[in-house]
């Protein structure tokens, strides 16, 4: 009986995998922007456990940058935002709260947004354990739904490009939120990829793997990436393969591109007031320093 279902088993994981690869012969030539969202399942809670553990893996920066370059940048952050012990910061897509956690450590009030209920319990769990759990407040939600104070904070983060992950009118939206956040002269400081320098070629990649990010069990990945000249933006789409199954998971990122002059319109229009960019992280050492323009913008007073 045993031998018998194994085999029906194996015979019914034969014949997804079959549906599969006709699926894919079969798939559009280019995908359709924003289509299911167009963004990372970061709320799913098995996704966001695989992810957490990139966020915390100390030998790549692909999800969260490094602890020598995260200090670097806070840093960076402590001097161009004017923080002082007492500030109250805001920072969205806090992810497992490395930034945020490091400022409160520094004497910052800090709340933390994030999508991922993983990574919003490690930060959790990482500022209790450093001792600065009561100034943190870390919110699960979506941070386009989040409810912020008015004028509560002295500055605001959107940091490693997640700006990009949203439609140009929900970021315009999200500057607003920013903007209303921040006290008169508060400031804001927003990471995107520098629109010069992005790769716009089309791409594809396939590997495997026994377990990672996209699985936690043997499966086959597969992706394209392409580049929409009309709306500068890039769209990846990735296929997992779960070999035991033979199931198929299909997710595609979308990643909005911006120009220094529209990315410094957008925050003019959001209420803030002076405006700089900074290339390549303002000459700061890291491994990817020349891809990043940094925004530092002040709130009209």
């Amino acid at each position: 009986m045993e031998h018998s279902n194994r085999r029906k088993a194996e015979s019914g994981a034969a014949q997804r995998l079959a549906e599969v690869l006709w699926r894919l012969h079969r798939r559009p030539e280019r995908p359709t922007a924003w289509q299911d969202g167009g963004n990372l399942p970061w709320n799913d809670p098995a996704f966001s456990e695989r992810m957490l553990l990139q966020h915390l893996d100390e030998t790549h920066s692909a999800a969260s940058r490094t602890t020598v370059q995260r200090v670097q940048q806070i840093d960076w952050l402590w001097r161009k935002l004017e923080l002082k012990q007492g500030s109250h910061v805001l920072d969205l897509t806090c992810g497992p709260g490395l930034y945020a956690v490091a400022l409160a450590q520094r004497g910052c009030e800090v709340t933390g947004v994030d999508f991922s209920p993983a990574s919003i319990r490690y930060a959790r769990t990482l500022a209790a354990d450093v001792g600065v759990a009561d100034r943190c407040i870390f919110v699960e939600g979506d941070v386009r739904e989040a409810v912020v104070d008015s004028s509560a904070y002295d500055a605001a983060l959107f940091l490693y490009g997640q700006l990009a992950v949203f439609r140009r009118e929900e970021a315009a939206a999200l500057l607003r939120k920013m903007a209303a956040a921040l006290r008169p002269g508060g400031r804001a400081c927003i990471e995107l990829l520098n629109q010069d320098n992005v790769d716009r070629q089309h791409s594809t990649w396939w590997f495997t793997d026994d377990a990672g990010l996209w699985g936690d069990a043997p499966f086959l990945h597969l992706g394209e990436r392409f580049w929409d000249e009309d709306a500068a933006m890039s769209l990846e789409r990735f296929y997992t393969i779960h070999l035991d199954s033979g199931a198929m998971d299909e997710v595609l990122l979308c990643d909005q591109t911006y120009a220094v002059a529209e990315m410094t319109a957008l925050l003019q229009a959001a209420g803030f007031d002076t405006v700089d960019c900074f290339p390549a992280w303002d000459g700061l050492p890291l491994y990817d320093a020349t891809e990043w323009n940094v925004y530092v913008a002040q709130r009209r007073s």
